[in-house]
């Protein structure tokens, strides 16, 4: 799995010649609410065994949580379910509002 910058998610998501990825949140749903990246899709990782199954496996998938850890762990959960289009978010939703977004609130 390759590691993400919050700086180059937000050179990704500007450059409109690249397809955008999916920015899959593992967080839990207070957690998504209080903030998170424009366009992201919520999926506690508590769900992803049941849910994984909506993934597209010919997309790039950004793995998205508050600091990185449980982003990294649900990424390895669908490498072994065959995804190899895998990044994690290094520092999550934290470094992308200390990085990208100050405004965005934090926890």
């Amino acid at each position: 799995m390759r590691q993400l910058s919050a700086s180059q998610l937000r050179d990704w998501l500007a450059d409109t010649g690249r397809t955008r990825p999916v920015l899959l949140d593992v967080r839990e749903p207070w957690e998504f609410e209080t903030c998170r990246i424009a366009g992201s899709l919520s999926m506690p990782m508590r769900g992803i065994p049941a849910r994984y199954p909506e993934l597209s496996r010919d997309q790039d998938i950004v793995m998205v949580c508050h600091h990185g850890a449980r982003s990294f762990q649900a990424g390895m959960f669908l490498e072994q379910m065959g995804f190899d289009r895998i990044l994690n978010l290094l520092g999550g939703v934290a470094a992308w509002a200390r990085d990208v977004d100050p405004a965005m609130p934090t926890y």
